[in-house]
């Protein structure tokens, strides 16, 4: 028995791109780079970084209303790109009840600003904030918050696998809905900016000081970011359908990518088996593309072997930073604006110096003012993480 299809009915994403659609597809498809990081020492005291954070303007709500142990700027950014769903969301509880309404988060930081701070405070002989709870930093405390404040009564989780956790929670999502377990899913990524986040992967000597760049023979590692990004899923067809999803585990070191790329190559073969689809069929591959040497090398090898080096290709991680576990789901926004509402099939621009690296293969990096001069059906989304954690999404257009 074939199993329903599942369709991405709404979205919504925060990011360095902007807290709109418009913004975002402004920024995205832009012929001149739009410069979207910002230098800052605000996570980095006495070294200066590009980082993905939201823009100067940007104002995220207040959390009053949740208890002390939710108000984290996790759970504020989250809220803020909920902004824009809660109707559909509202409606779906209406017409099916709460209990069969999920909801599937990826997140890795939590709310690890609110610990910085009150370690900092511990630190001076102050103990600990009388408003400090710990609970604040456990991973599942933003499914909690986002379900309690909704009204949803369904399956809640949370999905932490580093970087592939956005993406993981779609494909969660739509295994929900294939059993039947639940009508409609609210799934997405979310992950904050700290000063925890940006030492740690200095630390591993990952973070580039200038914007990162993507399959260059100069790229020198990657730049932080932050976003939060979600999606009303069911059964019932929508604008963009998530048409086949691919997960794989390397488990060939803690943090660097098999170089072999077998991995990431299996999740793409996924991706498109599940869907039945040929290879020359997708558009457009979003890469993962953190600008990191390993990684840029293996990812390369590995859309070589699916996909082969004619189909276009970018890295939008110049314009928002790497977003660690909202990346996948921010990704997916990404291709949903490629298929929806698209007709000229403009695709995000691929902003690096053009240095291509010659120990890779050469992918059709897309140059600023290409389109595909008709609407794009398929797009590839590419998530790796810590572990050899992989996940490939293949979005279609309905």
């Amino acid at each position: 028995m074939a199993r329903p299809h599942v369709y991405l009915n709404a979205a919504s994403a925060h990011s360095a791109l902007g807290l709109s659609a418009a913004a975002m597809r402004a920024h995205l498809f832009a012929a001149t780079d739009p410069a979207t990081l910002q230098w800052t020492e605000r996570y980095s005291p006495g070294r200066l970084l590009p980082l993905g954070c939201l823009p100067t303007d940007a104002v995220l709500p207040a959390l009053d209303f949740a208890p002390v142990h939710q108000r984290s700027r996790n759970n504020a950014l989250a809220w803020g790109a909920m902004q824009a769903l809660q109707a559909d969301v509202a409606q779906a509880i209406a017409r099916f009840g709460a209990a069969r309404v999920a909801l599937v988060v990826g997140t890795s930081t939590g709310g690890i600003e609110e610990g910085e701070v009150a370690a900092r405070h511990l630190l001076l002989g102050g103990g600990f904030p009388p408003s400090f709870a710990y609970a604040v930093q456990e991973m599942g405390n933003v499914a909690q918050f986002l379900a309690q404040h909704l009204g949803i009564r369904g399956p809640a989780h949370t999905i932490s696998t580093a970087c592939s956790s956005g993406a993981k929670a779609l494909a969660s999502a739509a295994r929900l809905l294939q059993s039947g377990m639940a009508d409609v899913v609210l799934a997405g990524g979310v992950d904050a900016l700290a000063r925890f986040t940006v030492g740690g992967f200095s630390a591993l000597e990952a973070v580039s000081p200038e914007r990162c760049n993507p399959l260059s023979a100069n790229r020198r590692g990657i730049n932080l970011g932050e976003a939060a990004a979600f999606f009303v899923l069911s059964r019932e067809p929508g604008p963009v359908r998530l048409a086949g999803w691919g997960e794989s585990q390397d488990a060939h070191h803690m943090s660097a990518p098999d170089p072999t790329g077998q991995g990431a190559a299996a999740a793409m073969q996924q991706a498109l088996a599940r869907a039945g689809m040929q290879p020359a069929a997708v558009d457009y591959v979003n890469l993962h593309g953190t600008a990191t040497p390993h990684n840029d090398a293996m990812e390369s090898r590995a859309v070589q072997a699916v996909l082969g080096t004619e189909v276009a290709a970018s890295s939008t991680k110049p314009l928002t930073g790497h977003a660690l576990a909202a990346a996948g789901a921010l990704e997916a926004a990404v291709a949903w604006h490629v298929l929806h509402d698209n007709p000229e099939g403009r695709l995000p621009v691929h902003w690096w110096d053009g240095a291509a690296d010659p120990a890779m293969p050469a992918l059709a990096a897309v140059a600023p003012g290409m389109r595909l001069s008709r609407a794009a059906r398929a797009v590839l989304s590419n998530s790796f993480a810590f572990g050899g954690s992989n996940s490939s999404l293949l979005f279609e257009a309905a």
